[in-house]
């Protein structure tokens, strides 16, 4: 079975909408999709539906933005609940989140750009999810004159004018809270852990050992030997393996369906036992 479990949609920072994943997935041939909006399950029931019109098989789930020592770590959630737990923990992310952008944009008042939270609010299709940093860098991008990846590389990576860390959970909170709301959790996108390699063997292992269920070894930017070595600590440390392509829009690098991404049985048996 063909599947991309990695793919943002409008209900966070992807340019399009369920039913433009779903039918592009379809033309990729793919049979099991997930469409994992940052921080939010807003839509579950649109995307599902979506999904259905196209005779592809839906897992619900979400990415947690999570963050340690400034270090970006997500974590993917599949089978999720919207119970208290998932609730509670999107309110604050909500609420962070707000914070979260405040503080970038009063940071760029300083260096003399006038963008506000109005500005940035027109850029979200769904103003009940967290505000995402790219919805900020839209806002700026327009005011600046760039595009919104230009934006976020000068003034709101780790390190630039307007970064800020306000808010963030830790990927142990994010298991905390996948688990919490009946799902199974997975490192997101390892090969974008910036780490020395056996200092992220050594992440993976605690997070496996904390309770984190897979890694998302098959990924767009992966090397055939990041995956290969992925696949490696599954293997070693109990972890089901993944796969997406974390396309927000396509371009030369992101393609809904790509990289091609088989299920395995033990994957397929995680899936069989959620309670969805």
């Amino acid at each position: 079975m063909r599947a991309d479990l990695h793919v943002h949609s409008t209900y966070s920072d992807g340019l399009c909408s369920p039913d433009e994943i779903c039918r592009l997935a379809k033309q990729r041939g793919v049979q099991l999709l997930s469409i994992t909006d940052h921080d939010t399950m807003n839509g579950e029931d649109v995307k599902r539906a979506s999904a259905e019109k196209y005779g592809i098989q839906y897992l619900s789930g979400w990415e947690i933005s999570a963050y340690e020592h400034e270090e970006k770590i997500h974590v993917l959630g599949y089978g999720c609940q919207r119970n208290q737990a998932y609730i509670q923990f999107m309110e604050d992310r909500k609420e962070m989140a707000q914070k979260r952008a405040a503080d970038r944009l009063e940071k760029m008042r300083k260096i003399g750009v006038p963008v506000t939270m109005e500005h940035v609010g027109s850029f979200r299709a769904d103003p009940t999810a967290p505000i995402h940093t790219m919805h900020v860098a839209r806002a700026l991008a327009m005011f600046l004159n760039a595009t919104p990846a230009e934006v976020y590389l000068q003034y709101l990576d780790r390190g630039k004018i307007a970064y800020s860390d306000i808010g963030r959970p830790t990927p142990r909170e994010a298991i905390d809270c996948i688990h919490a709301a009946g799902g199974f959790a997975v490192i997101a996108h390892p090969g974008r852990i910036h780490m020395p390699k056996e200092e992220k063997e050594n992440l993976i292992r605690d997070l496996a050992q904390y309770g984190a269920d897979g890694i998302e070894a098959v990924y767009t930017t992966h090397t055939k030997e990041e995956t290969a070595w992925f696949q490696t600590l599954a293997e070693k440390y109990g972890l089901v393996i993944t796969g997406g392509s974390d396309t927000h829009v396509e371009d030369e690098t992101h393609i809904v369906g790509n990289p091609a991404f088989f299920v395995d049985e033990k994957l397929l048996k995680r899936i069989a036992n959620l309670s969805q």
